[in-house]
């Protein structure tokens, strides 16, 4: 099974197996350090989950829940990932039922449209659920790279759509014939929804790009250009940016999912890989309906401390010519004053308590900052602990990162596994592991 799940990822591109440190000491004409020697004193200036804006402690979970919890979300929502709007759409679904993967799993394909128009913006949302199933299914979504016939090989899959930035349209993707000549791309992750479909779980899956395009200048081809207003071409300093325009669509499929019967929405998991494991920490931070929140090396702007200079930073990430749509323009604003944010990534993890969160990231993730994502956890630990949760294990040391491929399946748990950037074909079996504990 393990040789088999090794040879998709290899060959796929759903978990890509790679490691993203930087091949050279600039990015974006900024240096990169990857010296622990060189990182700097960032704990003198992180901001405390437990420490009111003004000064005072947060001394009880009732606190945290109804005073702090806000507090923290609104800074996050002006200083890094931007407001959503107010007002939700009026969501239409177009679903279309059959059975799959060799009928062993009830297969439903649902189109999400978020206005009137047919061609506006919209997400294909893929889903497998038991076919024997009792009553409603628990459920893990997999935000994805890829269009949907290009995660699950099987007929009768809808052909997905992919943008693309020269022409800025998005381009029908056909799926690969029958025979293609390597066997693993016609397995796809099939397995891998085989694997929670026994366990009683089902795997659901969606393009991010579907709700708006992953590039630069692109907020008027998204959802995000439903809510500009006349004259407007992009959102303001603090308003939305692409991350938080994919939580937001995702959030929106939350809500067929609360309608769909055969789907037990309070039992939902959701889970993404570097810019979605970015998008996925943020979403289970703004919407709580998700109950178990698997990020997959967020890394920088996600669950890794920015205030430790390591690998990428926030000068790299908000660079014009890197990522700085995907953020609200306030965020950039920090790069080269990091120590002045008034968030950071503890206050993030900090955000999901008391549900259950597990951070999965890889031993030579450089790029992203392995560590910085296991001291934002032992700095959110007692947020969790407050509020009667377990967190990681008993006296974690944030300058001591576990050892790989050792899971922690605490209500705040950590996985790191041998290897680089992404998901690899063990991390399945964790998440899969961690979803049956707590779904």
């Amino acid at each position: 099974m393990k040789k088999l799940f090794l040879l998709v990822a290899l060959a796929f591109g759903i978990g890509f197996v790679q490691s993203v440190r930087a091949q050279q000491d600039v990015v974006a004409g900024i240096p990169v350090n990857y010296d622990e020697s060189k990182v700097g004193d960032y704990k003198a200036t992180l901001p405390d989950a437990l420490v009111f804006n003004n000064g005072k402690p947060v001394r009880n979970a009732r606190q945290w829940m109804r005073k702090r919890r806000p507090e923290i979300v609104k800074l996050f929502e002006k200083y890094e990932y931007g407001k959503w709007p107010a007002k939700r759409p009026k969501l239409r679904y177009a679903v279309q039922k059959d059975f799959g993967l060799g009928g062993m799993a009830v297969r439903k394909q649902v189109t999400v449209y978020f206005s009137p128009d047919d061609n506006g913006p919209r997400v294909d949302v893929l889903i497998y659920l038991p076919r024997d199933a009792k009553g409603p299914s628990p459920l893990l979504l997999n935000l994805s790279f890829s269009p949907n016939n290009l995660v699950v090989f099987e007929p009768g899959v809808k052909p997905g759509r992919r943008w693309d930035p020269n022409t800025r349209t998005a381009n029908v993707i056909p799926t690969p014939p029958t025979l293609a000549p390597n066997p693993a791309m016609r397995i796809g992750m099939n397995e891998t929804v085989r694997m929670f479909l026994q366990a009683g779980i089902g795997f659901a899956t969606l393009n991010y790009t579907d709700m708006e395009p992953d590039f630069k200048d692109a907020a008027a081809l998204g959802i995000r250009g439903l809510y500009l207003k006349p004259g407007q071409t992009e959102p303001a300093e603090d308003e939305w940016g692409a991350i938080s325009a994919w939580a937001w669509g995702i959030s929106n499929v939350m809500d067929y999912f609360v309608e769909d019967a055969d789907i037990d929405a309070g039992r939902v998991a959701l889970t993404g890989c570097s810019r979605l494991g970015k998008t996925t920490i943020w979403t289970g931070a703004r919407d709580p309906r998700f109950a178990v929140v698997i990020p997959s090396c967020s890394g920088e702007g996600g669950a890794a401390i920015s205030r430790r200079n390591f690998g990428e930073n926030l000068a790299h990430i908000t660079a014009e010519s890197r990522y700085r749509y995907q953020f609200c323009f306030n965020y950039s604003k920090y790069a080269d004053r990091v120590d002045e944010l008034p968030v950071d990534a503890n206050l993030l993890v900090a955000l999901i308590a008391p549900r259950p969160l597990l951070l999965q990231t890889g031993t030579t993730d450089t790029w992203s900052d392995a560590k910085g994502e296991w001291v934002a956890a032992c700095e959110a630990a007692k947020v969790y602990e407050l509020l009667g949760k377990d967190a990681l294990v008993p006296g974690a040391d944030p300058d001591h990162v576990p050892a790989p491929d050792r899971p922690i399946y605490s209500t705040l748990g950590y996985v790191i596994h041998e290897g680089g950037h992404g998901v690899m074909p063990q991390d399945w079996i964790y998440y899969l592991e961690f979803c049956k504990k707590f779904l």
